[in-house]
């Protein structure tokens, strides 16, 4: 590792923890000294809580007080680079210190000792009698391969009881080890073969090759069309990294893709990478921490927070999908993981590709600005081809208020089934209803702790707030007239699709795609596979259905409010849109099938449909920056949001009323302030919220200026102040 400055026994450190507190904290170093960037457990009251030594004490006080650093953790010391990280990602953040070390120590139990529980993993054998119940602990523990369960976790994950594991252990078919599972992971064939490549793949994938053996930083946008094979290309610069003996992290912005790219991996590198995202256990989450420290883990495939996981020799980040949301992390620390990919490149000298089939339009400008290097895929792999695409104008449909598929798009539907290929009917809303109204008062049916409307959710009978998640049973009465029958849905979610399409298609198999009706990450990957494997005729989905997933027999998407995201004040609606139907549509004729994509609208003149059915991509482009650029928004300029929230409405404006009227620092600096205002849903899990927006030139020292500013207020202990720097939602 780096060489780390060392301080001797008894020394004054500075200690960060990751408790809430505004500043180092000051110990005495243990016998045997201590490094900087070591973890440390340290007494804070009455309580032994988790640190790490981030350079010499301050002192300034009775030195007699000074408590010792209780234990150094058996654990790999945090590098300097790393430290950087931190550091630099809550100064553009505006982020605490102690908020960064939390989410840069999200693995359980790192201060406890060694574990000697006993961790159940696969065995060789089969059960003498297989169960359904033993079924499943099989198929939990072969799919999550080589992971490592404790008793409690691999019977919570398999839905089993612990005497139903404990059983299968004489057999064989379960191996119960008495030792702790923090191991290497298997070492991964960096010479291995790959898939035979395409010509424009094969000059991608020597191009990344190059900037990956490099050993510096760069940055390059692998753009390709959806299954061109952007995977095989980007595999090919992992082996390059594994190569110099450098560590790679893959970040994917969806655990459900995660299935299909392990198999892909392991067939290419003859075992199993790390995994780090919510559907890996507690016990698999530490030894990924450790081993990472220690380069016991070559790769890690993870969601945007395995970026903040200590590697000791990262060489390659590559984001997948970069242009999704969902990278951007919107509650606790506010950081768009593919913007703090590229710093964390920089600090360690390593490469990015950022891959994407509708890159951001930040990415765009960044290439056009030449800070990164660009690399295209146009045709897709095989003998694929991108599939035709056609608006459906819906103006001059006659359909009754319960039906939403047209007579075309249905009659298509019915010819794809005729030919034993699949539909895809994507609607990005989720539930069976957005808005249930009573027909007698006209009442709406809200949350009770947000402004927002419930969301009618069928297959669950319950009602559901898509803000706080409040639920409760779908009344047979209106709440605020209490008659009877009289409570109706208003428009369509993806379970009243489906209700629609089990009328008109009753021979179909149908599947419905939605976050929501997934009791677990295995459930839904369960799901997916069978649709790739051909079992269902009709999928209905939500944007879940558009990322990544390869469904060979899938020949037609018909998208049914293709205008749904244009609505509201978005500055990135048009983009996001463009993206999303670009997206959903390259789930057709992926294979040697053509494809064909149908968008049902309402607008088929309006500039955003009309780009998404030429397939004019950089003329989209082009109009959009120039728009963003005329009214100096990101990428073009620089935002941030200021939302305050608190229970009591009136302290909460009245708070944002005196920040907006001491406005001196962002005066000075030339940005604009809009607001205060009630945000577009004022109450969120009975917290009022008032927003604020601050518009900058994009050279203008923003966190500066917004940390001089909001440092003039104190602030009431019961209103809380939130900042979001490069907003990605304003709601």
């Amino acid at each position: 590792m780096d060489e780390a400055e060392h301080y001797s026994d008894g020394a004054l450190v500075a200690v960060l923890t990751a408790e809430p507190i505004d500043r180092l904290l000051d110990y005495r170093a243990p016998e045997g000294g201590v490094a900087r960037g070591a973890f440390v457990e340290v007494p804070l009251g009455p309580r032994k809580v988790l640190g790490c030594v981030w350079g010499p004490g301050a002192g300034g006080f009775d030195l007699k007080k000074a408590r010792s650093v209780s234990h150094v953790l058996d654990v790999a010391p945090m590098r300097d680079e790393m430290r950087q990280f931190l550091e630099k990602t809550a100064a553009y953040t505006l982020t605490p210190m102690t908020a960064m070390l939390r989410l840069a120590t999200r693995a359980p139990g790192l201060m406890n000792p060694p574990s000697m529980r006993k961790i159940y993993l696969r065995g060789t054998g089969r059960p003498p009698r297989e169960t359904e119940a033993r079924t499943r602990v099989i198929e939990t523990l072969e799919e999550y391969g080589g992971l490592s369960f404790t008793l409690k976790e691999l019977a919570e994950t398999a839905g089993v009881t612990p005497s139903v594991i404990k059983g299968m252990v004489p057999s064989g078919a379960v191996r119960e080890e008495d030792c702790p599972r923090d191991l290497p992971y298997p070492r991964l064939d960096a010479s291995a073969p790959g898939k035979e490549l395409t010509p424009a793949q094969t000059e991608a994938a020597v191009a990344l090759r190059k900037a990956v053996s490099a050993e510096a930083y760069s940055t390059t946008l692998l753009k390709g069309v959806t299954g061109s094979g952007k995977t095989e290309v980007y595999l090919e610069a992992v082996a390059a990294c594994l190569a110099k003996g450098r560590q790679a992290l893959v970040l994917l912005p969806e655990i459900a893709l995660t299935a299909e790219f392990l198999t892909r991996f392991e067939d290419r590198f003859g075992a199993r990478p790390a995994e780090w995202h919510s559907g890996v256990t507690m016990t698999e989450r530490r030894r990924v921490w450790k081993m990472v420290g220690i380069s016991g883990a070559q790769v890690v495939i993870g969601a945007r927070s395995a970026l903040f996981l200590p590697f000791q020799n990262l060489g390659l980040i590559v984001v997948d999908e970069e242009h999704d949301g969902s990278y951007k992390q919107e509650d606790g620390v506010l950081y768009n993981a593919r913007d703090m990919a590229v710093l964390r490149a920089s600090l360690c000298s390593a490469a990015v590709v950022l891959a994407s089939a509708t890159p951001s339009l930040e990415t765009w400008a960044n290439v056009e600005a030449g800070k990164y290097q660009r690399l295209d895929l146009e045709s897709r792999f095989g003998p694929a081809v991108m599939p035709d695409m056609h608006a459906l104008d819906m103006r001059g449909e006659k359909l009754p208020s319960t039906q939403f598929i047209s007579e075309a798009l249905a009659r298509s539907v019915r010819k794809r089934m005729e030919l034993g290929e699949q539909s895809l009917l994507f609607l990005n809303r989720r539930g069976f209803a957005p808005v249930t109204i009573c027909r007698a008062c006209g009442h709406q049916i809200a949350c009770d702790h947000c402004d927002a409307r419930m969301v009618e959710h069928r297959f669950l009978g319950r009602l559901m707030c898509h803000q706080c998640g409040e639920t409760k049973p779908m009344p047979t009465a209106c709440p605020s007239c209490q008659v009877e029958g009289r409570l109706a849905p208003v428009g369509p979610g993806v379970e009243r699709l489906a209700e629609e399409v089990a009328e008109r298609f009753p021979e179909a198999k149908c599947a419905v795609l939605s976050s929501d009706l997934f009791a677990s990450a295995r459930a839904l990957k369960d799901q997916i596979r069978q649709i790739a494997q051909g079992d269902t005729d009709i999928i209905i989905g939500t944007q879940l259905v558009a990322k990544g997933h390869n469904f060979p027999n899938l020949t037609l998407v018909g998208v049914i409010d293709a205008d749904l995201g244009l609505q509201g004040s978005d500055l990135r609606a048009a983009e996001h849109t463009f993206q999303l139907m670009r997206q959903v549509a390259g789930r057709a004729g992926r294979a040697a099938k053509k494809g064909v994509a149908l968008l049902q609208t309402y607008q088929p003149e309006h500039p955003v449909i009309r780009a998404i059915i030429a397939g004019d991509e950089e003329g989209f482009w082009r109009a959009e920056a120039a728009e963003r650029k005329m009214a100096g928004v990101p990428p073009y300029g620089r935002m941030a949001g200021i939302i305050l929230s608190g229970p009591d409405v009136a302290q909460v404006m009245d708070v944002a009323n005196h920040l907006a009227r001491m406005a001196g620092p962002l005066s000075r600096l030339g940005a604009q302030l809009y607001g205060p205002a009630p945000a577009p849903i004022a109450r969120v899990r009975g917290k009022h919220r008032v927003r604020l927006l601050i518009k900058a030139e994009k050279t203008a020292p923003l966190q500066a200026a917004i940390n001089a500013w909001v440092g003039q207020v104190k602030w009431p202990n019961s209103v809380r102040l939130q900042i979001d720097i490069d907003p990605q939602s304003f709601w």
